[in-house]
């Protein structure tokens, strides 16, 4: 067996595939396929954003590696943090030193033989030479069309005559290749120490961004231990906080304690409790920060009694009233299981399509907008401070059984990811489902979004008319979305089954 790899495009999975066929290991394959959608989906993740990673090996070692920029040595905002623009640059970037700690993992750990240029090569070969833009990054661009012209450095790259790229039309970011470069060149180095640093700095700096070089050059990749769960015989992990992996694992809890014996599939029931989970482990998510800046325990919230006490608050006939705040955000899920059992599981992100949409100056690099996570409240508990790792809604997960991996699975979504996460995931194992089924399976998203300001419970259309009236009738406020829609998460599942490993990604791209 050679392994297998989830990304949303095609041929960031092929540049993974390439890794994995030359024998190398499953974070190896994730570093270049990563690369590449680093390229092909500026919308979604970039040199400019962040990754969290989850890694176990056969040994039953399992790692988070919190690949997370942090708060920049600058004042505390005056005001509120804007989304988009200059102001909303409040934190560094750090997706490439988290390529650069697994790859050393790797290569340490796992008896990784893959050569670094090697793995970025691909990445620069398209950065260069081009690509054809997707859809999805049309879509993005038309959708923002009025605001990106604004954007500083944003049009010379990404619109032509003012307009969005269509699909198909063959993208070359050259500036990004020369900084792709300098990377395979040089490492993590040449992005938080080296001449691109320098480059980096400079550039934001023109654009009214408070950075430094000495911010970058303390930019780190920091190693945790996981979160874990049982769950129906197996292990479910998720990345520590200051990610939102513990409120996956609270809903997971509480479904844990629900009997779906007799129950379908999709059915009114199956989303009347994981609606109802997601609710009570929202409610509590707002608790979540950085460790070093906090002194919330993760063991009292997850310990059996907390996680007895939110399911048995649930009712089965009513549902609970929901007026809460939906945060954005967009990122890309790739995961792989290499031939010797080794796993990851991976989110890339900008935070918003298009990030703060700032490039720094003449590197083609977009950064993120993940500053505006933070509060201007100084008394919030995710309050911004110089150093500070912001909340985070990326959470990867890996299902262990024996101590291997079973799944690798995550998706796209901030807020809707725990959501999205819930489905599948009681798909897969409640209901026995194969990975395609669970990941086709209709959906539901429960606030906001960017097309509806309503705090109601979108429902995808394929959900039969008898299940969405049964909804209704316990106090679900319903909004009803088009069928397949990527609303409702693009998420991935890589699956390790006797000895054939196989992958499968979201059908809604």
């Amino acid at each position: 067996m050679t392994g297998a790899v989830t990304t949303p495009h095609p041929l960031a999975t092929e540049a993974g595939m390439q890794v994995l066929r030359a024998g190398g290991t499953a974070p190896e394959a994730v570093i270049a396929a990563g690369a590449v959608l680093s390229v092909m989906m500026p919308h979604f993740c970039g040199l400019g954003g962040d990754a969290v990673w989850l890694v176990t090996t056969p040994k039953g070692d399992a790692r988070s590696f919190l690949a997370i920029g942090q708060g920049l040595d600058c004042p505390f905002p005056t005001g509120p943090i804007p989304l988009r623009g200059p102001g909303s640059i409040l934190t560094t970037a750090a997706l490439v030193a988290g390529w650069e700690h697994a790859f050393e993992f790797a290569r340490i750990e796992l008896g990784g033989r893959a050569n670094w240029p090697d793995l970025l090569g691909p990445a620069i070969n398209y950065a260069e030479a081009g690509f054809p833009v997707t859809s999805s990054q049309e879509f993005w661009t038309g959708f923002r069309l009025t605001d990106l012209p604004k954007w500083e450095g944003f049009a010379p790259i990404f619109l032509k005559d003012g307009q969005s790229l269509g699909a198909g039309h063959v993208l070359r970011q050259p500036d990004l290749a020369r900084a792709l470069r300098d990377i395979a060149e040089d490492g993590a180095h040449a992005f938080y120490h080296g001449g691109l640093s320098k480059r980096i700095v400079d550039g934001l700096r023109a654009r009214g961004v408070p950075i430094s070089k000495d911010d970058l050059a303390r930019t780190s990749c920091r190693d945790a231990r996981p979160l874990s769960l049982p769950y129906r015989g197996l292990t479910l992990l998720a990345p520590p906080p200051p990610t939102q992996g513990l409120t996956t694992l609270q809903i997971m809890g509480q479904l844990a304690r629900m009997d779906f014996r007799g129950i379908q599939a999709g059915g009114a029931d199956h989303i009347h409790m994981c609606v109802e989970a997601v609710k009570r482990a929202f409610l509590r998510r707002g608790q979540i920060a950085d460790p070093a800046f906090s002194p919330m325990t993760t063991e009292d919230s997850l310990d059996t009694k907390s996680l007895v006490t939110m399911a048995q608050d649930v009712s089965l006939s009513k549902a609970l009233p929901w007026p809460y705040v939906w945060a954005h955000g967009d990122t890309v899920f790739l995961g792989a299981i290499d031939d010797r059992g080794n796993a990851a599981s991976v989110l890339q992100s900008i935070y918003f399509d298009w990030g703060s949409g700032v490039v720094a100056g003449d590197t083609g690099i977009i950064w993120q907008n993940r500053g505006a996570a933070f509060s201007h409240d100084p008394a919030h508990v995710n309050a911004f401070a110089p150093g500070k790792l912001p909340f985070y809604t990326l959470n990867p997960g890996i299902a262990l059984e024996g101590g291997k991996p079973r799944f690798v699975y995550g998706t796209q979504g901030a807020d809707g990811q725990p959501q999205t996460l819930a489905m599948v995931l009681t798909r897969l194992i409640d209901f026995g489902q194969s990975p395609s089924q669970a990941l086709a399976g209709p959906r539901f998203l429960l606030g906001r979004t960017f097309s509806d300001s309503q705090d109601s419970l979108k429902l995808e259309a394929d959900i039969d008319a008898t299940t969405l009236a049964d909804l209704a009738l316990r106090g679900h406020e319903i909004s009803v979305i088009a069928a397949q829609s990527p609303m409702a998460g693009l998420a991935g599942i890589v699956r390790l089954d006797g000895c054939d490993i196989e992958a499968w990604h979201d059908p809604r791209i």
